[in-house]
């Protein structure tokens, strides 16, 4: 179990992270697409990625197992500015640190071979529940990387860097950057459920309103994890990562001297992660409404402001602003203004019509 203790100032420090993050989806992207579950869910992009790929893997698969930890450097928090940025703060990683790192990498790999728990497994995303019977399928040529190129990437060699930065870079553009529409979107309707929440009851309801995994029991948050683990916050805060390849357990960083950041994974309907557009998936209720006004309406229903739903839909601002207007004088949509922002809601009647069926029953008085 991780447990996450927060103090009166950590709480008053909880924050959304403003958008996904590059190296956190790319990171654990690769365990997704080397596992054989979810087939029906990441069945396809594993498909189309694995296509794609034309590059050498074999550096990457040794830095990242199929499970159990991975190197904290990897995923740094200067990736919020863009994949360069993320790159070039993997590149500046202190010697030390990664020699450090990469030395707990190779024993975690070497005690999953040897069918004993990794030290340190627990920011793996795949070494949840079931994870020790799960077989890793590898990607062309991610065979393990020969020791002495590990050996020389924990040395600090600048060319064994220069490869692992090329490879993560181009195993972003075949994995990651096809699909970025469809992850921001998700993490984007995540952050407009967490921000509702944050509106109705502070950080506390935040955290409530986190997935099922959760559990938030003032003053500490539980969740569901492969080994047991403390975090202590001691004032720092916290940083809430919604992530799309995130699945199962969330993630923290091992090393709990770095900024604490929980990834956390977003919803995902049981279909296909990538498929269908949500007009080809309620063809009826297109027929009612017309295409574009009910994928607005399908866009709409975890929330979210006038530029997502722009983006989330496929249409203009001042397109996505029209149907709004329109689905909220019919009584399908709730507008509310949040700073220089508005977020859109359904109305009991608009989630109705989205499921097909009656609106939900107001609660009865005792």
């Amino acid at each position: 179990m991780l447990r996450i203790h927060f103090t009166g100032d950590d709480l008053a420090r909880v924050r959304m992270a403003a958008k996904p993050d590059v190296l956190w989806e790319t990171i654990l992207s690769f365990h997704r697409l080397r596992e054989r579950r979810r087939a029906v869910m990441f069945g396809e992009w594993r498909s189309e990625t694995r296509a794609r790929l034309n590059g050498e893997t074999s550096l990457l698969a040794a830095v990242v197992p199929p499970r159990g930890y991975f190197p904290d450097f990897l995923t740094p928090s200067e990736a919020g500015g863009g994949l360069e940025s993320g790159l070039a703060a993997i590149r500046g990683t202190e010697p030390a640190r990664l020699h450090s790192e990469l030395t707990l990498a190779s024993a975690s790999r070497a005690s999953a071979r040897a069918g004993g728990r990794a030290p340190g497994s627990g920011p793996g995303p795949a070494a949840g529940a079931g994870a020790a019977a799960e077989r890793a399928q590898a990607p062309p040529g991610a065979a393990p990387a020969p020791a002495p190129a590990v050996a020389a990437l924990a040395e600090g060699r600048p060319a064994p860097m220069s490869r692992l930065l090329t490879t993560i870079r181009s195993y972003y553009r075949a994995a990651v950057e096809p699909y970025w529409p469809q992850i921001q979107a998700r993490v984007e309707a995540d952050r407009a459920v967490r921000g509702r929440a944050l509106l109705d009851g502070g950080a506390a309801e935040l955290l409530c309103s986190l997935p099922p995994v959760f559990r938030w029991r003032q003053p500490v948050l539980e969740a569901d994890y492969p080994v047991d683990r403390e975090l202590r916050l001691d004032g720092r805060g916290l940083l809430l990562q919604p992530s799309f390849f995130c699945r199962d357990t969330p993630v923290v960083l091992r090393d709990s001297a770095l900024p604490p950041v929980l990834v956390y994974p977003v919803d995902h309907p049981p279909d296909p992660v990538f498929g269908e557009t949500a007009t080809a998936l309620a063809p009826s209720l297109g027929r009612l409404v017309g295409h574009t006004r009910s994928a607005v309406l399908q866009a709409i229903q975890y929330g979210c402001t006038t530029s997502e739903l722009a983006r989330r839909a496929g249409v203009s601002l001042a397109s996505a602003s029209q149907h709004a207007a329109v689905l909220r004088e019919a009584g399908l949509v709730l507008t509310l203004r949040h700073g220089n922002a508005v977020l859109h809601t359904l109305t009991p009647l608009g989630a109705a019509l989205l499921r097909g069926g009656a609106p939900a029953e107001a609660p009865t008085a005792g």
